[in-house]
């Protein structure tokens, strides 16, 4: 299935900027039919299953506890 410009950015729930940036620099692959855009959406799939999976990995790091090191000391 192809999605306009419009379509994919809410699809992906990114800003129209960054969906343009990613054609600018020909990340991602285009269809140009009358003078419009289309992009394939299963070519995002990926990316979307990726995001999730940082957002994960970032909650739990950000969750994970410091260590108490060994060489603090109580100086009072």
């Amino acid at each position: 299935m192809y999605l306009n410009i419009q379509e994919t950015a809410d699809y992906l729930e990114v800003p129209i900027s960054e969906i343009r940036r990613l054609i600018r620099k020909q990340q991602v692959r285009i269809i140009e039919v009358d003078d419009e855009i289309l992009l394939n959406r299963d070519q995002f799939n990926f990316f979307i299953e990726q995001r999730e999976k940082y957002k994960h990995e970032l909650e739990a790091y950000l969750n994970t506890p410091l260590p108490e090191d060994p060489d603090i000391k109580d100086e009072d």
